[in-house]
């Protein structure tokens, strides 16, 4: 299950050493919804990352810090440094090529 991230975990969650994948999503979001389950089911197969959520509607001020102007917007962090930006629904070997690859150039 992902974590969900608010103001208070945010920063402590995207400084880890382990590689974290951040869904800016939205509860109106169509392509959101169509892509959560796809998350989960990679958070269930991969030791290497981890997948965490935050709605843009309940934070905002963090949305637009990371200059996410359009949603889905899957950001991945290593010791709180974006390393990799992927936006829009895709489906999910779309998803594990952009995590394999991000992985994969910032080791």
């Amino acid at each position: 299950m992902p974590t969900y991230l608010d103001e208070k975990n945010f920063n402590n969650e995207i400084n880890s050493d382990k590689p974290i994948l951040v869904d800016f999503w939205a509860e109106w979001c169509a392509p959101c919804r169509a892509i959560a389950p796809i998350l989960e089911e990679i958070e269930k197969q991969r030791t290497d990352i981890k997948i965490a959520k935050l709605n843009v509607d309940e934070y905002p001020e963090l949305a637009s810090k990371y200059k996410v102007f359009s949603i889905p917007t899957l950001l991945i962090f290593k010791k709180g440094k974006e390393i990799g930006r992927f936006v829009g629904a895709a489906p999910g070997h779309k998803i594990n090529q952009f995590i394999d690859d991000t992985l994969k150039n910032n080791q």
